[in-house]
């Protein structure tokens, strides 16, 4: 390691907060999230305003508090992210005494956020230490109509509902709070050594769970457990979920940073009924109104983010899907609005599922959030094959409802004898319009299919039919599945929609029209190889790559670099592909690793899509994970300056694998089987050679370096075959398999019962 391994990767320390405020570090959960030293917080699925107007409401935050010791000179101060624990803490030391402010977002228990103060004595007796507590808090709200409510066990209450509804109708949701008051100052008397100070806030939708869920924290804090119960949760979320690098300092940093960061946003482990609202690219920590699009969901959940949730945690992933299919009643309106059938998911979702954007145009141009969607369904459903969440539980319906969409918008070209997508073949004033949205601060956020020029969707844009395509050949083999009849235009749409490609020059343009070398402002074509998958010859794969990175705006958006460092990386292009990955460090601010959208400050903060990215290219880019119809493939590659790589708790077919690559060999583990009957027990598969390898539980596979792939057996390779008998735990072994030329790829199988 760069550093001989004396700096932890997890923790980041300075001695000064950062001067712009929006790079602050942030404590959030599933439910509940602020930025640190913020007078407001915010809730998952509380919004307030109508339509284009709809933001996340600001919440006044009681955990608003600074720590100071009055007349007291040379003070040491440090402020750290501890990121393993999921804390921040704020420490002052003088050669007498330490005082530590502790504040988090607990981790299981979501409706609940806490700090304390505790004051540490170093010496056996001395003076009383007086730390003041410098609070802002005001219990008033522009996005709430709040009403003070009666004291609950020593605690102050208020409550009340948003201002105005996302839709006409919809609900207008109510927030409970009750919180612990904050005093002035707290004192360590002189005869004591330590004392600590605990606050406690909870937020809740009603009075009966915000009560509830405050007496348990208080039970908690009485029982000295509060804090133990947060950490012993974040240490059950990193036992799932590693990745441990042996190379450069600041990319095992940025490693831990993302982690974080994503983790803290998705539901709680075992925690099958919390209805989860999404996640927006700025986090819940961000999206009050004017900033972080306004705490939207985008396609940066179901592309960006989402993949890298399903590696780790497929029931957090299927929290994401269930908001989509909770939001399928707003589609099939956006829809039915415009004139097709099925269902158009909005380009900027809240709750409803109907279009939020400030800009109506984008709402109904950016139809390829569509494909975005059920690309993340795809993925699911290869990772998991969870069929009661297809049969039972409305993913079916998603699925079917844009099929219908699709169909219904394509036109057929006579002359080209293919089909086209109607409406995006815009005019002239339009992309005009487009071109100056642009330049509006409200709205960043630009298409996958973007013109040159502009940052809409224009006539014949790529990445849109790959998406259709794709998602119409899922669509027909799920139902092949259910053994459902198949309507025969998706098929007919999925053999002929037309895909632009220039057979001159043996490349994917970027739109009917594109004129090679005029600047693109973000990763798009790049997208059809992963992760859309899009089949294409790596000579093709290698032109798409060549003809973009070349014009492809240096101050886009973070995520770009990230799928140039995949497709370089899927063609063994390693230097290339880390002179792309590289790129990404100049989105991330120190101290606490907070990202930025574009390199030069502006966008949105804590930009979890950017991190979602970057994340992808380490865990699908130095691995080759794909998910497939049949397997989980991987093909590794190991940098120069990475000597092992170690993925703990990918998560497949209900099972959990480590795998651990260096320049020499892979290792796989399997450490947990899947409890499904109906699931399998796993096999790893050598490509070049076909060799077969089981991998039960407690098993280590053979070192080994010709490629592997995962894949269930049952389903793809021997169908036939039966296994009765093998099916459970079998006594651990360890292989070492040599890896040849540093070059190996693979699958992964399940042995049928």
């Amino acid at each position: 390691m760069a550093d001989g391994g004396r700096t932890d990767p997890a923790v980041f320390t300075s001695s000064t907060l950062p001067s712009d405020a929006r790079l602050l570090a942030t404590v959030t959960n599933a439910y509940l999230g602020t930025r640190v030293y913020r007078d407001i917080l915010h809730v998952n699925g509380v919004y307030n305003g109508a339509v284009g107007d709809t933001h996340r409401a600001d919440i006044p935050s009681p955990i608003n508090v600074r720590i100071s010791v009055p007349g007291e000179d040379g003070l040491t101060e440090a402020f750290v992210l501890n990121t393993r624990t999921g804390t921040f803490s704020h420490l002052l030391q003088s050669p007498d005494y330490t005082v530590t402010h502790r504040l988090y977002a607990h981790h299981s228990l979501v409706h609940l956020l806490a700090f304390s103060v505790t004051i540490n004595r170093l010496a056996p007796q001395g003076q009383p230490v007086t730390v003041q507590l410098q609070t802002q808090f005001t219990p008033q709200s522009r996005d709430l109509d709040l009403h003070r409510g009666q004291d609950f066990q020593g605690a102050q209450y208020i409550y009340g509902k948003t201002l105005i509804p996302e839709v006409e109708g919809a609900p207008q949701p109510t927030v409970h709070m009750i919180w612990t008051p904050v005093p002035q100052a707290v004192t360590l008397p002189g005869e004591e050594l330590e004392r600590s100070w605990e606050f406690l806030t909870a937020v809740a939708d009603s009075e009966e769970e915000v009560k509830r869920c405050f007496s348990e924290g208080s039970s908690l804090i009485a029982a000295g457990s509060l804090y133990s119960s947060h950490v012993q949760a974040w240490t059950a979320r990193w036992e799932g979920c590693r990745v441990d690098v042996d190379g450069p300092l600041p990319l095992r940093q940025a490693l831990y940073g993302c982690l974080y960061y994503l983790l803290s946003a998705v539901p709680p482990l075992e925690s099958p009924g919390f209805q989860f609202h999404g996640i927006s690219p700025g986090g819940l920590s961000n999206g009050t109104q004017g900033e972080d699009y306004w705490g939207h969901v985008f396609w940066d959940q179901d592309t960006w983010i989402y993949p890298n949730i399903l590696l780790f945690f497929p029931e957090a992933a299927r929290a994401v899907l269930q908001y989509r299919i909770r939001a399928l009643d707003g589609a099939l309106k956006n829809a039915q609005e415009q004139g097709y059938k099925g269902a158009k998911f909005p380009w900027e979702s809240a709750v409803t599922g109907r279009e939020v954007c400030h800009e109506a145009i984008y709402g109904a141009e950016e139809v390829h959030i569509n494909g975005d969607v059920l690309l993340a369904f795809e993925q699911y459903y290869h990772a998991t094959q969870d069929h009661r969440l297809f049969r039972e539980e409305g993913a079916w319906d998603v699925i079917s409802a844009v099929a219908q969409y699709w169909c219904s918008r394509v036109v057929w070209s006579q002359e080209e004898q293919c089909y086209h997508i109607t409406d995006t073949d815009q005019s002239s004033l339009l992309l005009s319009n487009l071109l100056e949205h642009r330049r509006k601060p409200r709205l960043q956020k630009a298409s996958a299919a973007l013109c040159s020029s502009c940052s809409g969707p224009c006539a014949g844009s790529c990445y849109f039919p790959c998406g259709l395509l794709a998602g119409l050949n899922f669509a027909a083999d799920v139902a092949r599945d259910f053994q459902i009849p198949v309507p025969q235009d998706w098929e007919e749409v999925a053999k002929k929609i037309k895909v632009p490609f220039d057979a001159a020059r043996n490349y994917h343009p970027e739109y009917d029209g594109y004129s090679p070398g005029k600047l693109v402002k973000q990763a798009d074509v790049v997208l059809l190889g992963y992760p859309v998958m899009y089949p294409m010859s790596s000579e093709v794969r290698r032109k798409d790559l060549e003809m973009y990175e070349r014009v492809t705006d240096l101050n886009g958006p973070a995520m770009t670099w990230s799928m140039f460092a995949i497709g370089w990386m899927e063609l063994k292009e390693i230097q290339r592909a880390q002179s792309h990955l590289s790129k990404c460090f100049n989105n991330i601010t120190e101290p606490f690793k907070i990202w930025v959208e574009n390199s030069d400050g502006s966008g949105a903060v804590n930009f979890l899509t950017g991190m979602g990215g970057f994340l992808q290219a380490v865990l699908f880019g130095y691995t080759g994970f794909r998910i497939t119809k049949g397997s989980l493939n991987f093909d590794p590659v190991c940098p120069d300056d990475i000597n092992k790589l170690k993925i703990t708790g990918v998560a497949y077919l209900g099972s959990k694998l480590n795998f651990t690559l260096t320049k020499e060999n892979i290792r796989i583990k399997v450490t947990k089987s899947s409890g499904d009957l109906q699931l399998c027990l796993l096999e790893a598969v050598v490509a070049a050679s076909g060799q077969h390898i089981a991998l039960p539980e407690g098993t280590a596979s053979p070192n080994y370096s010709p490629a592997w792939c995962i894949s269930d057996l049952c389903c793809r390779v021997w169908s036939a075959r039966r296994c009765s008998g093998r099916h459970g735990v079998c006594g651990s072994k360890s292989y070492t398999l040599p890896r040849h030329h540093f070059c190996w790829q693979g699958w992964l199988h399940g042995w049928a019962m």
